[in-house]
């Protein structure tokens, strides 16, 4: 429905202002070119990266896993498994969302689980598929999640690591700081030794914790170019994504932001259905 909406509104203002770029395809027309928008996710073990995934496909179910041959490989990976797997995993496996199979994610875990072999390993996946001729096998983003709940908050090796010294040529990089609600406990905790009430303390937390965030270390570190060669595109900040409801909304609009070839927006932005109006305003603005 999502995406029969968006052709309806695309070819109306087509046949209403009569200057519809040439350069711009209906979505139907743009899949048989590209077919899927591929996206690399890297992080920790428990940095919350499937929850994210199933956000943006708007499920609640678990993807399907099939290799480099296209053949199913397992359709869940339950949590047991996942930590029996760390350090064994297959960067090159796709899943997919049966509810968004226009979406295809690449998970890397946190380099943490393999050492130096797993983050070769990620090096060497991210460089080829930089370089694949065709667009539809490239990476087209990397999202590198990492976690603000209280055991999590320092930067390990493996970030400094990646963001030091891996090349990602022209992939856009996104940092997502996941869990970031976790912070809304100390500002919290810190509202209430002042005297504030329960109530207002909970209201003002969300903006304090953003604010505190803005100024703290791992901003800083991230985009120090001197230790930091590589700085990622932009950040992000999601909250309570585990809860129903979740606003996904400011990832999505990033990531339309961020993507300079026009085709791959157009793709991305026909592919996510968190937003309508999205969808509307960019066939408004082409």
């Amino acid at each position: 429905m999502f995406l029969i909406i968006c052709i309806i509104v695309a070819r109306a203002l087509k046949e209403f202002t009569h200057c519809y770029p040439l350069s711009i395809m209906y979505p139907s027309e743009l899949r048989k070119k590209i077919e899927r928008f591929r996206i690399l996710i890297i992080g920790r073990a428990n940095a919350g990266k499937t929850t994210i995934l199933q956000r943006i496909c708007k499920t609640r179910e678990n993807p399907e896993i099939y290799n480099s041959a296209g053949e199913k490989v397992q359709f869940m990976i339950s949590v047991v498994t996942r930590m029996m797997m760390r350090g064994m995993h297959d960067i090159e496996n796709e899943m997919v969302f049966r509810n968004n199979p226009g979406f295809v994610f690449h998970d890397s875990r946190g380099f943490e689980a393999g050492g130096q072999f797993e983050f070769d390993k990620a090096k060497a996946f991210i460089a080829s598929r930089s370089k694949e001729t065709n667009l539809s096998d490239r990476i087209h983003v990397i999202w590198y999640c990492i976690p603000m709940d209280e055991d999590s908050r320092s930067f390990t090796e493996a970030e400094v690591k990646f963001f030091s010294q891996c090349d990602t040529g022209s992939i856009p990089v996104i940092v997502l700081f996941t869990k970031f609600d976790a912070l809304y406990d100390d500002e919290f905790a810190e509202l209430i030794s002042k005297g504030v009430s329960r109530k207002d303390a909970e209201a003002l937390a969300p903006q304090h914790a953003k604010e505190a965030f803005a100024n703290g270390p791992q901003l800083k570190l991230l985009y120090n170019h001197k230790g930091n060669q590589r700085p990622p595109k932009c950040h992000i900040c999601l909250p309570d994504m585990d809860k129903d409801g979740a606003d996904c909304g400011p990832l999505i609009e990033r990531m339309a932001e961020i993507l300079n070839d026009d085709t791959l927006k157009q793709l991305f932005v026909s592919t996510q259905r968190t937003t309508l109006e999205l969808c509307m305003r960019y066939a408004v603005e082409r």
